[in-house]
């Protein structure tokens, strides 16, 4: 597995990816990624066997992004990466692609000087999996908000960086 940027090639499969956790995620139609691949300052995916098997999406507070999560991150902090989604291929999944891929965005965030990485996760219907993932990260819940977009009740998160 390589963690590389996300070539306009990959598009089709992060569509694909997506789609498989649209449960967990809001959809993501080919438009809509080109958009968000426009305005995001990271996209990255987990090659495997040369295809992209999981992909990452994040952004940054001066991004042009017009999520209701992203804005509550934007209207409480100044300094972040905000993780807006991550998929992992349904085939893959238990190895260690979501792990590497949230390494990869902490060292980024890292390296642009940032303070924190937030995220959110789904508490109401719960997503065990991303709970868990965001704990081992060091995430701490900072609110609860209900959805406008959903009947869902997500966990805003946030795992501030040390400097190193």
């Amino acid at each position: 597995m390589i963690v590389r940027d996300a070539r306009p090639g990959d598009f089709d499969a992060i569509v694909r990816l997506n789609l498989e956790s649209e449960h967990f995620l809001s959809r993501m139609a080919p438009a809509r990624l080109q958009q968000l691949a426009s305005q995001c300052v990271y996209l990255r995916v987990a090659e495997v066997e040369g295809e992209a098997g999981a992909f990452l999406m994040a952004f940054a507070p001066q991004s042009a992004y017009d999520s209701e999560n992203f804005q509550w991150f934007r209207e409480r902090y100044t300094s972040f990466v905000y993780i807006d989604r991550i998929a992992v291929d349904v085939r893959l999944r238990g190895r260690g692609l979501g792990v590497r891929l949230y390494e990869d965005v902490f060292a980024f965030a890292r390296d642009r000087g940032c303070e924190r990485v937030v995220a959110e996760f789904d508490v109401d219907p719960p997503n065990p999996v991303s709970a868990k993932l965001h704990a081992r990260f060091g995430f701490r819940e900072v609110g609860l908000r209900s959805v406008s977009y959903a009947d869902k009740r997500v966990a805003m998160q946030e795992a501030p960086l040390v400097a190193r």
